[in-house]
């Protein structure tokens, strides 16, 4: 399997995985949880919505034996967006040919979207997922996102990327505790604040 940075050749090829979706749910697109799949899902809707977005961070392909099986977009939230994330978080969506699920698909295009997400210094990621859609909530639950809110007809995951461990110059009194959000200053004996 090859993961790669989508390219707008690929749109075609993603439209194709967007429609296999909605075919084997054998529901319409909030039936499926994958939003704009069915007439709009055409290789321009795709370019215009993963592959060129504005506020894409990554976009990625999972390629076998030659055909795209998977896409993974992470966009940066912006003021205003229509899931409701906060601005400078991720917003991912994963998208996978139903054949090609359960072959570590997934988990190689997170660990992109992961290591992408930190270095463009992301606070979090959140995956809104159709509260039907069992497989897709497992999916995120096993990359470690949890659930966070649960709006009208979706779960909300998150996942948090890990705190910045630098403290303030010359604070010799800043510890982090590994499982924090933030560092925080703590007054040592015999040391000024």
């Amino acid at each position: 399997m090859e993961v790669r940075p989508a390219t707008p050749d690929d749109a075609a090829a993603v439209s194709r995985v967007l429609a296999e979706i909605v075919v084997a749910k054998g529901a319409g697109v909030d039936g499926a949880g994958v939003e704009g799949v069915g007439v709009e899902g055409d290789a321009d809707f795709v370019r215009a919505r993963y592959i060129d977005h504005p506020a894409r961070v990554a976009c990625t392909v999972a390629v076998i034996e030659g055909e795209v099986v998977g896409l993974q977009s992470l966009k940066r939230a912006w003021d205003g967006n229509p899931y409701d994330v906060p601005s400078g978080w991720g917003i991912i969506g994963t998208h996978i040919f139903p054949s090609a699920a359960r072959q570590g698909v997934g988990r190689d295009m997170f660990a992109v979207s992961r290591d992408a997400a930190a270095a463009a210094g992301l606070v979090s990621i959140d995956a809104r997922i159709g509260a039907g859609n069992a497989g897709g909530r497992a999916y995120y639950a096993a990359m470690g996102l949890w659930t966070r809110r649960e709006p009208d007809d979706a779960v909300c995951k998150r996942y948090d990327l890990a705190p910045p461990q630098a403290c303030p110059p010359r604070n010799a009194s800043c510890r982090v505790h590994p499982l924090a959000t933030r560092a925080w200053t703590i007054a040592l004996p015999g040391r000024a604040r």
